[in-house]
C-alpha cells in the first residue's frame, strides 16, 4: 500500500506499512496497522527497518477511519484492527483518540506490542482497546537484554497493569532452536503469564526468513528455522499444563 507522506498534524500516525486482511493478529480478519518506532532492538526481527521513525509515512486520522470503515464488513465474525508495529505504544496519545473512534463504530481493537513502556497515554490508551497482543521475548532476565536490549522487569510490570485493569490478553514468544526451545523455558513463560485474564498463549516458530535483513554478527545468522515437530511438541505440553 503506497503511505501518503505529509506533516505531523496532531494526531497523525506515523505507519510503517497496512495489511488489510491479516488473520494472524487477533480473532477474525483484521485491519493490521504496523506503526514505525521501536526502542527494542531484537536480533531476530523480520521489520527492522520499522525501528527508527525518521522516515515519515504520516496518516491522518480520518484516512485511516476511512480505509478501515471500508473494511467494516469482514469484521463481523470477531475481526476488528490490530495496530503493531515496530513499537504502537510509542504513539499511545495519537492512538488513543482514533481507538476510542473505533470503538464507537463498534469495532473490536487490539494492540500487538512487547509491553516495553508503561507511562500515563500507555495507560491512558490500555483502557480504550479491547485485546492486548503481549510479546514476550523470552522468560529469563538477561536473556531477554541480550536478545532484545530491553528489560523483562519492564515487560512483566505491564503485563501486571493489564491484570489490574482486567484487560484480557494473549500471550506470544518466537521460539528459537538452542536458544528458548527447552520445555523448562517454555513452562516458565507459561507460569509467569498466567491469571485469569490470558485468554491464549501462542507459540511462534521461528523462521530464519528475515536474515538478509539482519547483521551478519547476529546471533542468529544463518540458524536454522524451528522444526514442526518442536513447536508442537511444546503446545502439546502447554496445553497439559493450562
Amino acid at each position: 500500500m503506497n503511505l501518503k507522506r505529509h506533516g505531523p498534524m496532531t494526531p497523525a500516525l506515523n505507519v510503517f506499512h497496512i495489511e488489510s486482511m491479516g488473520t494472524l493478529d487477533g480473532p477474525g480478519i483484521r485491519t493490521v496497522i504496523f506503526l514505525k518506532g521501536c526502542p527494542l532492538r531484537c536480533h531476530y526481527c523480520h521489520n527492522p527497518e520499522s525501528w527508527q521513525d525518521q522516515t515519515e509515512n504520516w496518516m491522518q486520522q480520518d484516512e485511516l477511519m476511512a480505509l478501515i470503515m471500508k473494511m467494516k464488513p469482514y469484521y463481523k465474525n470477531g475481526g476488528g484492527v490490530t495496530f503493531s508495529g515496530g513499537e504502537p505504544l510509542l504513539q499511545a496519545r495519537k492512538l488513543e483518540p482514533l481507538c476510542k473512534r473505533l470503538k464507537a463504530e463498534g469495532i473490536h481493537v487490539a494492540l500487538d506490542t512487547s509491553g516495553c513502556i508503561l507511562n500515563q497515554d500507555v495507560k491512558v490508551l490500555l483502557e480504550v482497546v479491547d485485546l492486548i497482543i503481549l510479546d514476550v521475548k523470552h522468560a529469563e532476565s538477561e536473556a531477554y537484554t541480550a536478545l532484545t536490549g530491553g528489560a523483562l522487569s519492564k515487560t512483566l510490570e505491564f503485563l501486571e497493569f493489564i491484570k489490574a485493569i482486567h484487560k484480557p490478553y494473549w500471550i506470544r514468544q518466537v521460539i528459537v532452536p538452542d536458544y528458548n526451545d527447552q520445555k523448562s523455558l517454555v513452562l516458565k513463560l507459561e507460569c509467569l503469564t498466567k491469571s485469569t485474564y490470558r485468554q491464549k498463549l501462542e507459540l511462534l516458530a521461528f523462521h530464519n526468513t528475515g536474515m538478509g535483513k539482519w547483521q551478519w554478527n547476529s546471533p542468529f545468522w544463518n540458524r536454522p528455522s524451528l522444526s514442526e515437530k518442536i513447536l508442537v511438541e511444546l503446545q502439546e505440553m502447554i496445553q497439559k499444563n493450562v
